[in-house]
């Protein structure tokens, strides 16, 4: 009886160890299963925070596994963002704007007002990065109306901050400062509510526009007070930080404190050179020229002019790019996640990218008309000036507004020397020389730096008594005036035909049509058109904004 007793008592010890076991089990179970629920979103946070900058290529290959691992519309969408992020982190943002704007198609499916206030930021970033920046503006508002019904209170701050920041950069664009400035305000309150490791680095992102804001509204001190406090916040190498340091080396470069704005630009240099950020580059290389001009040293000052002038074309390549072939949504692994939506998510797709590629090519017809216009008004301008019996270039000194850097010679020869020239010159070599002074302004030979006219002489095979006398006689100017006016009339074509010509700073206009320095062009221009360079611009994008004929008020 007692080891009945004793066996039944082992059997009962038995039992409880094994529930024990049981429920430790069922206990843990739990945390164990999120785990593995959580691996997904894990994963992709290294590969956006780790991979990316190691090996761009693998964390592409790498989010696309994900997006055919992926069962929830959720981890789709998370997947989509994630291959629009590391595209744009490439510079492709055609292809970057493909992948937000499917899963922004995605999302207005699943209503999950996280996700739309994601997607709706990065699309309202992207397509202010290409220059269309109302699409960006409806965009950010529909962002901050989705961050109003996020639960989440760290993550609705986060969200509404970086959203107000965006429009901030809008407000910027539109030159609406005021508004710019109660934006980011706007912003860094809602980033002081929230505790998360992102938010040094967001705030200080709204600390350098402020910065940015206040140096274009020339208050420098308040200015670099806001830069000091993104600096602060700041990790050595953030594409940021080289825009403070840029934007300190610009308020130095104001104050013509060259020593120390070389030392700030050298630092925002090097950030830019290691950075895939086109908007970084081009800002430094401007404020690197600009120094280099102010110190006098020309050979560097165009060697950076020369760097400015292909990031902005690279520039402006992308945004054309983007523009002229909206409709080609890519193709390869992109069409197999797209494989997997509906006809009617894709449809709807394409019809948004037509519809956009159709407005855009009615505003540049319109624009082209408006040009068109504008052209012959400031053209008949020219064509009146040109037909002034006495050019109207001072000549106080005989060189104020002339280039000539090479032989000069003296062209005030007396009536009896021109009648001397007049009698040894044949009707035949006169006639001869004009011609091949037609042939010389249809051409660009004129704006060689080295153009005199001993030089013009040389190239026409002609003497340059025979050479003045021609232009003083048949183009109503002396030599001086003659080339400035070609040079003239080239950059102003080029100002009407070209658009980029219109962004390009004043000291690239005239290296490009052969002045040696900003001021004499400036003079010359002037003289030439009654207008200054940057007068003569505005009013000539006014001229495509309005759709109007151009009125050129008096220049002062």
């Amino acid at each position: 009886m007692m080891n009945y007793y004793k066996i039944k008592i082992i059997i009962c010890f038995c039992m409880s160890k094994n529930l024990l076991k049981f429920l430790f089990l069922l206990a843990t179970a739990v945390p164990i299963f999120s785990q593995k629920k959580n691996s997904f979103d894990l994963i992709c946070e290294r590969t956006s925070s780790v991979t990316a900058y190691k090996d761009l290529p693998k964390a592409i290959k790498t989010a696309d596994s994900l997006y055919m691992r992926a069962q929830q519309p959720s981890e789709k969408i998370q997947c989509l963002i994630l291959s629009s992020e590391l595209y744009q982190h490439a510079g492709e943002l055609k292809k970057a704007i493909c992948y937000s704007e499917n899963a922004h198609s995605v999302i207005n499916q699943s209503s999950n007002p996280e996700q739309m206030a994601a997607v709706t930021r990065l699309l309202a970033r992207q397509y202010r990065q290409v220059g269309l920046y109302e699409r960006s503006k409806k965009y950010i508002i529909k962002g901050l109306e989705a961050s109003g019904s996020i639960t989440d209170f760290q993550k609705s701050n986060e969200a509404s901050g970086l959203l107000n920041q965006e429009m901030a950069f809008y407000e910027m664009e539109m030159g609406n400062y005021s508004n710019a400035i109660r934006f980011i305000e706007s912003s860094l309150k809602y980033f002081e509510r929230i505790n998360s490791r992102n938010e040094n680095r967001t705030a200080a992102a709204s600390y350098q526009l402020l910065g940015d804001v206040y140096f274009k509204l020339n208050d420098y001190p308040v200015s670099e007070n806001y830069y000091r406090k993104a600096e602060g916040l700041l990790k050595v190498g953030s594409c940021t930080l080289g825009l403070v340091y840029n934007g300190l080396g610009g308020i130095r470069l104001k104050q013509k404190n060259w020593k120390d704005a070389e030392v700030y630009l050298k630092k925002a240099e090097k950030i830019a050179d290691t950075s895939r950020s086109l908007t970084l580059k081009k800002a430094v290389y401007s404020n690197i020229n600009d120094y280099y001009e102010g110190t006098g040293d020309n050979f560097k000052a165009s060697l950076y002019a020369v760097k400015y002038v292909r990031t902005y074309d690279s520039i402006a390549a992308r945004n054309q790019s983007f523009t002229m072939k909206g409709t080609e949504i890519a193709k390869g692994k992109i069409s197999k996640k797209s494989g997997q939506m509906n006809g009617v998510k894709n449809a709807t797709i394409v019809i948004l990218f037509i519809s956009l590629v159709g407005l855009l090519l009615f505003i540049r017809t319109k624009q082209k008309r408006q040009r068109s216009k504008l052209r012959n008004i400031i053209r008949a301008q020219l064509n009146m000036i040109s037909n002034r019996s006495h050019y109207p270039l001072k000549q106080s000194d005989g060189s104020e507004f002339s280039n000539i850097s090479v032989e000069e010679v003296d062209e005030k020869d007396s009536e009896t020397d021109r009648r001397r020239n007049d009698s040894l010159m044949t009707s035949e070599t006169e006639s001869k020389l004009l011609e091949l002074l037609e042939d010389f302004e249809k051409g660009d030979l004129y704006n060689n730096k080295g153009m005199s006219l001993s030089f013009l002489a040389g190239e026409l095979n002609t003497n340059t008594k025979y050479l003045s006398y021609v232009i003083n006689q048949h183009k109503s100017a002396d030599f001086k005036s003659y080339v400035n006016r070609l040079r003239i009339k080239y950059i102003v074509d080029k100002l009407i035909n070209n658009e980029k010509y219109r962004q390009y700073k004043i000291s690239i206009l005239a290296d490009e049509c052969g002045f040696s320095s900003h001021s004499k062009f400036a003079a010359v221009f002037k003289a030439v058109t009654d207008y200054s360079p940057s007068a003569f611009i505005k009013y000539l994008d006014a001229g495509n904004q309005s759709g109007k004929s151009v009125h050129f008020p008096e220049n002062d």
